[in-house]
C-alpha cells in the first residue's frame, strides 16, 4: 500500500471506535494526525498512540456540528501544516423506532452525521484547492443504502452522506481533490455493542453476515487508507461496503 508520508490528515471523532483505528493505521502510514473529538480524554488518548508510531499528533476538541468552533480549531492546528487528507468520521446512532423518534434527537442525528461531515469539508476545502489536491474519506454506511429498521433518522443521515460524496466528487475533481466513501455495515465498536450488546452482535452475525463475523475497526481502516493514498489516484465518487458480504449492491 503506498505511504502516507509527509502528509497531515484530519480524523474526525477520532476518539474512540473507528475514528481511533483510522487515525493509527493512518499514523502507520506515516502520516501525521488531526485527532478531533468532542471528548478531550479520548482524543490524548489517540493522539498518544500517534505518537508511539512515531507521528506528530494535534488535538481539536470541539462538536462538529459547531462549523465556527471546528473553523477555529483546525486553524489551530496549522502548525502541523496544511490538510491533505479528511477522513469525515465523526458519527452518532440511535436504534429507536419511527414512532417514537423525537425531534431533537432527528436534528441531533443530521447535526453530527450530516452538517458536521459538510463543515469539516468547508473547513479544509480553501487550502485544498490552493494547493491543487486533497483526499476526501467520508464514513457512510450499509444503513444508507440498504436501510435497516429500527433507525429511520440514521439511515436518512448516512444516506445523506453518500450524497455529499457523489457531489463533491464531481463537483472538486477540477482541482485534483478525491472524494470517496466507506459504507460500514456490522463492525464491533463501543457504539454497536451498547446499542446491540454482544449476544446480539453474534445472532446477526450467525443469520445474516455471508461472512458470519462482525467486522473489525481495522477491517474499515484499512479501506480508508487506501483511498486517502496514492494507490488511489483515479478513484474518486466511489464508494466502498465493507460487510462482510451483508449489502451487495450495484453490479
Amino acid at each position: 500500500m503506498a505511504g502516507l508520508e509527509g502528509r497531515i490528515a484530519l480524523v474526525t471523532g477520532a476518539g474512540t471506535g473507528m475514528g481511533r483505528s483510522h487515525a493509527e493505521v493512518l499514523a502507520e502510514r506515516g502520516a501525521d494526525i488531526v485527532v478531533q473529538d468532542i471528548v478531550e480524554d479520548a482524543a490524548l488518548e489517540t493522539a498518544e498512540l500517534v505518537r508511539t508510531a512515531g507521528r506528530r499528533a494535534h488535538v481539536a476538541v470541539c462538536d462538529i456540528a459547531d462549523g465556527v468552533a471546528l473553523a477555529a480549531v483546525i486553524g489551530e492546528a496549522a502548525a502541523l501544516g496544511p490538510i491533505d487528507v479528511l477522513v469525515n468520521n465523526a458519527g452518532i446512532h440511535a436504534l429507536t423506532p419511527f414512532e417514537e423518534i423525537a425531534e431533537a434527537e432527528f436534528d441531533r442525528i443530521f447535526a453530527v452525521n450530516v452538517a458536521g461531515t459538510f463543515n469539516a469539508m468547508r473547513a479544509v476545502l480553501p487550502g485544498m484547492k490552493d494547493r491543487r489536491r486533497g483526499a476526501i474519506v467520508n464514513v457512510a454506511s450499509t444503513s444508507g443504502q440498504i436501510g435497516t429498521p429500527g433507525d429511520t433518522h440514521y439511515c436518512a443521515s448516512k444516506g445523506a452522506v453518500l450524497g455529499l460524496t457523489k457531489a463533491w466528487a464531481k463537483e472538486f475533481a477540477a482541482w485534483s481533490i478525491r472524494v470517496n466513501a466507506v459504507s460500514p455495515g456490522p463492525i464491533a465498536t463501543e457504539m454497536t455493542v451498547r446499542n446491540r450488546g454482544w449476544e446480539g452482535i453474534r445472532e446477526r452475525a450467525e443469520k445474516e453476515i455471508p461472512l458470519r463475523r462482525y467486522g473489525l475497526p481495522r477491517d474499515v481502516s484499512y479501506a480508508v487508507a487506501y483511498l486517502a493514498g496514492d494507490g488511489a489516484g483515479f478513484v474518486t465518487g466511489q464508494v466502498i461496503p465493507i460487510a462482510g458480504g451483508l449489502a451487495i449492491v450495484g453490479i
